[in-house]
């Protein structure tokens, strides 16, 4: 930790917020740490783009809005045009632009323009190495990056970007730095100037401790983990194991019929060693797939409240502390 990190510090804080438990912790950690709410915003990359889902759970982008909502803090939203399929579909031409939402309802666009035409037809591979697991970098990081560095209102101020990775999940993530300068900042003595700090306050957090500060604040997290899954990622990420593509397959057949066909079209799967069908069917479905969770999940708009009311009680959901191996992320 930089001994001159000071929390309190910075003119504005961006928390990359999923949806899941480990960034909702960043988000109520700022809270705990009396950082001003109307200082806060929170960012959720969309990792579909707009228009119909391909990867990820439908129901993730209006969790986030209803979340910031319930908190009176602004939420924007930032994507690549055509999201996960249009990459992965993406043939002899470049990535396409970059789209984000501005603090003035305008919509952003960069990039797209520059490098190589090059071929992609091929999913995201379990990997460390951001190039193979593009899914990390193109639809997420690199997005994040872009929305940051092509609005005016970063410069000549300081920025704390918060993001909620726990060494617990993974080796990789314990050897993350809990803080240091940011990939979108410039502070090069030019007249204007983007001071971009990353902060990982939650690195060397239990899981335990996680759901204790969301207990503590009463929130209601994410359909996904009372239906059983650990993790709040895409609901096909491909670090999943085989009972979450089964349980995948239950929620959303459709979906996971056309990821198979493309596994096929393009001769490379998801796993290295394996294909999604057999994964599919050597799994076990969660047994916490109710109708009404599975209805939720799979909806855009999400009509429940955050925060529980004084009558309803906080559960730990059935996906707290299961211990399944997703692989390197």
């Amino acid at each position: 930790m930089n001994q001159r990190f000071n929390l309190q510090s910075y003119d504005k804080y961006i928390v990359s917020f999923s949806g899941g438990k480990d960034s909702t912790a960043c988000f109520l950690y700022l809270l705990d740490n009396n950082v001003p709410v109307d200082k806060i915003e929170l960012w959720h990359q969309e990792i579909d783009g707009r228009g119909n889902t391909f990867f990820d759970w439908e129901i993730t982008p209006d969790y986030c809005r209803q979340f910031a909502k319930a908190f009176g803090v602004p939420i924007y939203f930032q994507w690549k045009e055509g999201g996960f399929y249009g990459e992965l579909m993406r043939e002899n031409s470049h990535t396409a632009p970059n789209r984000f939402e501005q603090w003035d309802g305008s919509i952003g666009k960069a990039g797209g323009l520059r490098g190589k035409l090059t071929t992609r037809h091929k999913f995201p591979q379990c990997s460390h190495d951001l190039k193979i697991r593009w899914c990390s970098s193109y639809l997420k990081i690199d997005v994040c990056s872009t929305a940051i560095i092509n609005q005016p209102r970063f410069r000549n101020s300081r920025t704390l970007v918060l993001s909620g990775e726990r060494g617990e999940e993974s080796a990789a993530r314990a050897r993350y730095a809990i803080f240091e300068t940011d990939k979108a900042d410039l502070r090069n003595g030019k007249q204007f100037t983007r001071h971009i700090d990353r902060y990982r306050p939650i690195r060397d957090w239990t899981e335990k401790q996680v759901w204790n500060i969301i207990e503590r604040y009463q929130i209601r997290v994410h359909p996904c983990y009372y239906m059983g899954w650990n993790r709040c990622s895409c609901k096909f990420c491909i670090f999943g194991n085989k009972n979450q593509f089964a349980s995948a397959n239950v929620i959303s057949p459709l979906q996971i019929s056309k990821i198979i066909s493309l596994e096929k079209q393009f001769g490379c799967t998801i796993k290295r060693n394996i294909d999604l069908q057999i994964l599919v069917d050597t799994g076990i479905p969660y047994n916490h797939i109710s109708k009404e969770l599975k209805d939720l999940a799979t909806s855009y708009i999400y009509n429940l409240q955050i925060k529980l009311s004084s009558e309803e009680i906080w559960t730990l959901p059935a996906g707290a502390f299961v211990k399944e191996s997703y692989g390197a992320n």
